[in-house]
């Protein structure tokens, strides 16, 4: 590919994450010679120039405390080719309305003036507040599935992906879970450097490529915030009998609500079906049986509730994304790790 040299401004606000943001502007400004300068093998040269940019130029702190010096504000009108939107510090029950209209109109006024948009996890929360994302798929870490749903409805949030194509032509592209900057930055070099560039990149920094997307991480099970009472009593007994044969028709027949009524409360507050719901208990269940126990399949299968094993594959595969022979593979390696690891010596002035 042609070696042009690209404009790329990351935005930084108070709330945006720095090791999102500092970890980007390191990979990028390392694309086409880090590699280089430590193999040898190519003159070194720099494909992308990274500034960041704020709304305005005085020097801040972003999460936890870290320090950030824009080198522009939203007002110098900087070029850009590309524009990338970092991960933010934002709870998956807070709302970002009104906190920075002057910068929404301003992402939208970059990407009508041609710029590329990308945003890794959280930052797709700013695009979507901007409107940019309406009638479109995006993805975001999986936790912000309840945020999407209540205040961004126009959007297809897509949790179980890692990289999301908004627009048709590719000038908006969301990634998925918090470190997902990872993998947007390998996109954002193969796509306009090269792909044997990412791949040197991917082996100097150790990154993989999560081609198994969001589904194996994702937390199935999750308190919904709702005022319905009743339905928080039948989620409160599903997370105690979902083990038990036909739980589905106990929980109906302890409710005091007929079964239709109580199958369409259900929905319209948790956002799932009562047996959505309690496949997702069972899977959870499973989740932990397979990264901490030695039970076979079958066995896992037999203890969180299913006589038929090859349901409970399928269902385990539908959820998770993975068979669960792949998933005790992708998750069992950490938990060996962790019994391995040496006991830290508690200091003697802290002994009883």
């Amino acid at each position: 590919m042609e070696r042009q040299q690209r404009k790329v401004l990351i935005l930084a606000v108070p709330e945006t994450s720095g090791s999102a943001l500092y970890g980007m502007v390191d990979v990028l400004m390392s694309t086409g010679n880090v590699w280089q300068t430590l193999v040898g093998d190519a003159i070194p040269y720099q494909p992308f120039d990274v500034r960041i940019v704020s709304v305005d130029s005085a020097p801040f702190h972003c999460g936890h405390g870290i320090p950030v010096e824009p080198a522009y504000a939203i007002a110098d009108e900087p070029a850009a080719d590309i524009l990338i939107l970092p991960e933010i510090w934002l709870g998956p029950d807070e709302a970002i309305s009104g906190r920075y209209e002057g910068l929404m109109e301003w992402i939208k006024t970059r990407f009508r003036s041609g710029a590329t948009i990308y945003s890794a996890c959280s930052g797709s929360v700013l695009l979507a507040e901007s409107g940019l994302l309406d009638n479109c798929e995006a993805t975001s870490h999986w936790g912000y599935q309840e945020l999407f749903r209540t205040h961004y409805p126009k959007v297809r949030f897509r949790p179980e992906s890692n990289l999301v194509y908004a627009h048709p032509d590719g000038r908006l592209v969301t990634a998925g879970g918090t470190t997902s900057w990872h993998d947007l930055a390998l996109h954002i070099i193969a796509r306009h450097v090269g792909v044997g560039e990412a791949l040197r990149i991917a082996k100097v920094y150790l990154l993989k490529w999560h081609g198994e997307g969001q589904l194996p991480f994702t937390g199935l099970v999750r308190r919904t915030h709702h005022a319905d009472s009743a339905v928080r009593r039948c989620e409160e007994w599903l997370n105690v009998h979902w083990r038990d044969p036909g739980a589905i028709s106990l929980l109906v027949e302890s409710s005091p609500l007929p079964a239709r009524t109580l199958k369409r409360r259900f929905k319209a507050a948790t956002g799932c079906s009562v047996i959505e719901y309690l496949q997702n208990l069972r899977i959870e269940a499973a989740k932990r049986a397979l990264e901490h126990g030695r039970l076979s399949v079958e066995e896992v299968s037999q203890e969180i509730g299913y006589e038929d094993v090859s349901f409970f594959r399928r269902l385990f595969r539908r959820l998770t994304g993975l068979t669960p022979g792949e998933y005790r593979r992708l998750f069992r390696p950490l938990v060996e790790e962790s019994a391995c690891l040496p006991q830290a010596r508690v200091p003697l002035s802290e002994h009883p």
